[in-house]
């Protein structure tokens, strides 16, 4: 499975998600945003990334856990790097979770 699907069923499956169950149009949230709909569109879609201020408004438009959507958020971004640097990818894994001490 690549990182890409995976990257669909993390954070924009999430927001679609909470947009529907908050029956709220595409074009409702991407006001919300201060966006155009297209771009808040690609965003659900996964073909374009969110800004992080655009996740804590989501959070807040959609009454849900700002952790949560940030975590999917960022996971997302690791997972687009990850997938772009496949030969790598298992060693950085290996040195970020000896260093998870750091943080």
């Amino acid at each position: 499975m690549s990182s890409q699907i995976l990257s669909i069923m993390l954070f924009a499956k999430k927001i679609r998600q909470l947009r529907e169950e908050k029956q709220l149009l595409q074009r409702q949230v991407s006001a919300a945003l201060e966006i155009d709909n297209a771009l808040y569109c690609k965003i659900e879609r996964s073909d374009r990334s969110a800004k992080r201020s655009q996740v804590i408004v989501l959070a807040k438009l959609f009454s849900t856990d700002e952790t949560e959507l940030l975590t999917l958020w960022l996971a997302d971004k690791i997972l687009d790097v990850l997938d772009r640097e496949r030969e790598l990818a298992g060693k950085v894994l290996d040195i970020v979770k000896e260093n998870s001490n750091n943080f």
